[in-house]
C-alpha cells in the first residue's frame, strides 16, 4: 500500500471512532452467525420488515412515505409519540431519489405555542447491514440517555438511519454528503408530516460518525434545504477532515493504526463492505479480501459493528490476515469524498471533546477545531476531562443544552476559538465517567 499522508489522518480517525458502538453498549444481533453463509447480501440488504421497503414513486426530498409506532421497547420514555418513519431524500452517491428511514420522538405534553423546535439528531457507528440501522435495533443506553435530555429540554428528535441503512441499497459510510442530506430531509419530512406540533427551528446534533453528518447538514443546509430555519449544530467526538489552506497547518502525525492492514480487522471491513462498495460499484469487495477475511466479509453484510469486532476477535484475525496487500484501486477517491471542501461552516457550532478520548483521539478534535476556527468558523469548543468517546456525549449535555436554548432565544454564542489550546496527551479515563 502506498504512504498517502492525507489519507492516513483521515482513516485514523476512522479507526478509532469505530469502538463506540461498542462503549455505547449496544447489544450483539442474532446475525452474528452469518459468517457461516454465502458472499449474498452484497449491499447489506435484507433482515428487515417491509416497512422499509418502498416500491412506488419516490418524489421530491424531505416528504414523508409512511410512518407506524415504534415498538414499546425502541421508544424514549420521555416521548409522549415515538414513531418508526420513512421518508423521502437524495442519494449522495448518484442513485437519484432514495426512500431513508429513521425515527421520530415528539415530547408530552401540548406544544407550546408556535410547535417544538426540532433536534435533527446523526447517530454514531452501528455498521453496513440494514439490520444495523437504529430504527430496527434501538438506540444504544448511551444515546437513549442522551436524547431524553434533549426532549426533556422541549426539544422534537427526528433521527436518521442514513441512506441504505435499513433500506434498499448501500449505507455510504461517512460520506457525509449523503448523511447529511439524510439528516436535513429527516427535519423537513418531520414538519411536513407534524406541521401543528412542529416549530422550523431546527439544531442538528451528532456524534462520531453522526459529527460528520451533522456538519455536512450544516454545510450543506443553504443550498439543498433553504427552507429550514437552522439554529446552529452540536457534534461530539469529532472525525472529520478539510481539504483546505488551513488543514496542513493542523494535521497530527500519521501512525500503523491508519493502514487498514494495521487497524482493527472487524472496523476496516465496513471500509471495504460500505464505503468502498459506495464508491465503487464495479469492484467486488471479496476481491480485496483473502480467503481467511471471507467470513467476516459475510457477516459485515448482516450483521453489525460489536459483532464484527467480536467475530474478529474470537477468530484471532490480524489486518494482515484479512486484506489483499495492494487495496489501491479502492483508495483513488477517498479525499474528493470524505473531505470538506471548505472549512467556514454556517451558524454557531457547539464542539465537545472528551479528554480522554483514546477512540477519535484529542488532537485530531482539536485539528478539525482549529481548521474551522482559522476558515473563519464561529465555534464553542468544550473539553471534558476523565471522559472518553463515549461518555462525553451525555457529560456535554450540560454545556449543549444551554447552548441550544440561547440560540431559541436569538442569543449568538461567543466563539472560543482565540482561547483553544492544544489538548495534550490523552487522559485516563475517570472512575467516575459512566
Amino acid at each position: 500500500m502506498k504512504n498517502r499522508p492525507h489519507m492516513k489522518t483521515r482513516l485514523s480517525h476512522m479507526a478509532l471512532l469505530a469502538a463506540v458502538s461498542l462503549a455505547a453498549g449496544v447489544p450483539l444481533t442474532a446475525q452474528a452467525q452469518a459468517g457461516s453463509a454465502d458472499l449474498g447480501h452484497i449491499d447489506g440488504d435484507g433482515g428487515v420488515t417491509d416497512f422499509y421497503r418502498w416500491d412506488g414513486t419516490i418524489g421530491a426530498p424531505g416528504r414523508m412515505l409512511r410512518q407506524e409506532a415504534l415498538p414499546a421497547e425502541r421508544t424514549q420514555p420521555e416521548a409522549g409519540k415515538a414513531m418508526r418513519v420513512l421518508y423521502s431524500s437524495t442519494s449522495g452517491v448518484g442513485q437519484g431519489a432514495v426512500a431513508v428511514s429513521g425515527m421520530l420522538f415528539l415530547p408530552k405534553g401540548k406544544p407550546p405555542k408556535g410547535g417544538w423546535p426540532i433536534v435533527t439528531w446523526a447517530h454514531g457507528t452501528t455498521g453496513f447491514a440494514d439490520v444495523c440501522a437504529p430504527s430496527w435495533t434501538g438506540t444504544s443506553e448511551r444515546d437513549k440517555e442522551y436524547l431524553e435530555k434533549w426532549l426533556a429540554a422541549g426539544f422534537a428528535v427526528v433521527a436518521s438511519d442514513y441512506e441504505g441503512l435499513g433500506t434498499k441499497g448501500v449505507h455510504p459510510y461517512l460520506i457525509w454528503r449523503s448523511e447529511g442530506r439524510s439528516v436535513l430531509d429527516a427535519a423537513r419530512a418531520a414538519l411536513g408530516a407534524y406541521p401543528a406540533a412542529l416549530s422550523n427551528r431546527v439544531l442538528v446534533v451528532g456524534q462520531s460518525q453522526g459529527s460528520g453528518a451533522a456538519l455536512g447538514a450544516t454545510y450543506l443546509a443553504k443550498s439543498y434545504a433553504p427552507q429550514l430555519h437552522m439554529l446552529g449544530t452540536v457534534a461530539t467526538g469529532l472525525v472529520m477532515t478539510f481539504d483546505t489552506p488551513h488543514t496542513a497547518d493542523y494535521v497530527a502525525k500519521s501512525n500503523t493504526l491508519t493502514d487498514p492492514h494495521y487497524m482493527p480487522p472487524g472496523f476496516a471491513m465496513l471500509r471495504i463492505a460500505g464505503i468502498d462498495r459506495a464508491l465503487h460499484p464495479d469492484l467486488d469487495p471479496a476481491d480485496f479480501v483473502k480467503p481467511a477475511g471471507r467470513p467476516l466479509l459475510r457477516t459485515s453484510r448482516k450483521a453489525c459493528l460489536h459483532d464484527l469486532f467480536a467475530q474478529a476477535d474470537k477468530e484471532g484475525l490480524t489486518g494482515q490476515q484479512v486484506f489483499v496487500e495492494n487495496i489501491d484501486p479502492i483508495d483513488g477517491t477517498m479525499s474528493a469524498n470524505f473531505d470538506f471542501p471548505d472549512g467556514r461552516m454556517p451558524g454557531p457550532i457547539f464542539a465537545g471533546t472528551g479528554l480522554a478520548d483514546d477512540m477519535a483521539g484529542t488532537q485530531g478534535q482539536y485539528n478539525a477545531v482549529k481548521a474551522m476556527c482559522a476558515a473563519g468558523s464561529n465555534i464553542q469548543w468544550h473539553t471534558y476531562p476523565g471522559e472518553d468517546h463515549g461518555s462525553a456525549v451525555n457529560a456535554s449535555a450540560r454545556d449543549s443544552i444551554p447552548f441550544a436554548r440561547a440560540l431559541l432565544a436569538g442569543k449568538v454564542p461567543q466563539s472560543s476559538c482565540a482561547s483553544i489550546t492544544p489538548p495534550g496527551p490523552v487522559q485516563k479515563k475517570a472512575a467516575t465517567s459512566s
